[in-house]
């Protein structure tokens, strides 16, 4: 792998983390406050929330905010981290979807589920952009599963996490 892969490599991980990791901080700092479930609290007709209390707007827009503010900070324009962001959260939710369906509680732990959406539509999103391939995108991937775990082990070990995964 090329210093330019390693770059982009790091520059994408690094967005990645700022978008899923903001969300963990404010609830960590606000507790509850402005912690408005993106889903209102409605449910599924399978009588299951459609994600859950812990997917909240402040989650959201906050983490996307961080990103596209991050972005700048690695050599690339704000669209790009809001765009990383969004997809990423995109992935969080669909996971989260899935999770209900499958009768898993609120954060829950499915491996794999939790990693590979919020990982894969952002690379997706940004495949054209960066020219990347779909063996680039399988590694990342995994590397993404790999680093999630081992950061959201270290997260609770700081008590930042109520869960270590």
């Amino acid at each position: 792998m090329g210093a330019e892969t390693t770059g982009l490599t790091a520059r994408l991980l690094i967005l990645l983390m700022v978008a899923n990791g903001m969300p963990i901080l404010l609830r960590k700092l606000l507790g509850e406050r402005f912690g408005w479930p993106v889903d209102g609290g409605c449910r599924f007709p399978d009588g299951r929330p459609w994600f859950g209390p812990s997917k909240t707007w402040r989650g959201l827009v906050c983490g996307i905010g961080a990103a596209a503010a991050a972005a700048p900070l690695l050599g690339q324009p704000w669209q790009l981290g809001a765009l990383v962001g969004a997809a990423s959260l995109a992935g969080d939710l669909l996971s989260s979807f899935l999770k209900r369906r499958l009768g898993i509680v609120p954060s829950g732990m499915a491996l794999g589920l939790d990693q590979i959406p919020e990982s894969l539509l952002p690379l997706l999103a940004v495949q054209g952009r960066f020219g990347l391939e779909w063996s680039y995108i399988a590694w990342f991937v995994i590397v993404f599963i790999v680093l999630e775990l081992t950061l959201s082990a270290v997260l609770y070990r700081f008590r930042i996490r109520n869960r270590p995964y």
